[in-house]
């Protein structure tokens, strides 16, 4: 089956607004250090360009969780493939990631890490589907509320593939 790639927004839609949640994150920690928790793979291209707009000190640490594959649809199983390297006590902990979908994943995520004692913790997504959710999950900071359509680029993959396109795309199928 063949697939073509439709732009939702643009590369400069999405810098504008990556600014505007830097600003707000900096505003919000006035006088704290945040560290941020990216979720891999799709989260890296937002944690490195939302980092660059935080004006508070950032530390940052990864880890690896999905509950995709190749499909296109939640599996509803979270995997962790990669844990984090330190601890979060007594840090002021933001997970960030490119996308709330169903919300299983991250509802998993934040009471995981929130076992580890952290003085806070708060979820900052690129995208948000919320028609599409199952569990809930309360998002802190949100790029773009969009629809339920699949979407690619900015570190979203279809297939590991789509990822390194500079805009939001929505894969329409042939």
């Amino acid at each position: 089956m063949a697939e073509s790639v439709r732009v939702l927004l643009t590369e400069e839609e999405v810098d504008k607004r990556i600014k505007e949640l830097g600003d707000a994150i900096s505003r919000d920690y006035q006088g704290e250090t945040v560290h941020l928790v990216c979720v891999l793979k799709g989260g890296v291209f937002f944690m490195c360009e939302l980092a660059k707009r935080i004006t508070v000190p950032v530390t940052m640490d990864f880890m690896s969780a999905s509950s995709y594959g190749s499909s296109t649809k939640s599996s509803g199983v979270v995997k962790i493939v990669k844990d984090l390297d330190e601890p979060l006590k007594d840090r002021h902990v933001i997970i960030v990631e490119d996308i709330v979908d169903s919300g299983r994943t991250l509802s998993y995520l934040i009471k995981m890490l929130g076992d580890r004692e952290p003085a806070s913790i708060k979820l900052c997504t690129l995208l948000d589907k919320p028609e599409r959710r199952v569990t809930d999950v309360k998002v802190d900071y949100t790029g773009f509320e969009i629809p339920d359509e699949f979407v690619v680029g900015y570190g979203l993959d279809y297939d590991q593939r789509y990822r390194n396109l500079p805009y939001i795309g929505v894969v329409e199928f042939n």
